[in-house]
């Protein structure tokens, strides 16, 4: 199975609303692996890998927003196949 790299930058009411939380439940469930950390500027940063199917479909969850407190906005999204040989999905803080 061929994999992928992707990365965004999540805006929106993405801090303070379980975000996070809820969105290393999401990369566990779907099965990709990376990170997730807030940054200063109250965005949320993502790194994620896996087979292109399940990338995908992490991104549409993403969008969706998987906190029910949380509302996206905009998600800036860049696509490689560079990968980072992630090992599970973690919470960086």
């Amino acid at each position: 199975m061929a994999k992928i790299h992707a990365h965004m930058i999540v805006h929106g009411m993405v801090q303070g609303v379980g975000f996070r939380y809820t969105t290393q439940i999401k990369a566990n469930e779907i099965g990709v692996t990376g990170w997730v950390k807030n940054q200063l500027d109250d965005t949320v940063e993502i790194e994620v890998e896996g087979e292109i199917e399940k990338v995908y479909q992490f991104i549409d969850q993403i969008k969706a927003s998987p906190s029910p407190a949380a509302r996206v906005e905009d998600v800036e999204l860049s696509i490689s196949e560079e990968l980072k040989a992630y090992q599970s999905f973690k919470v960086v803080y």
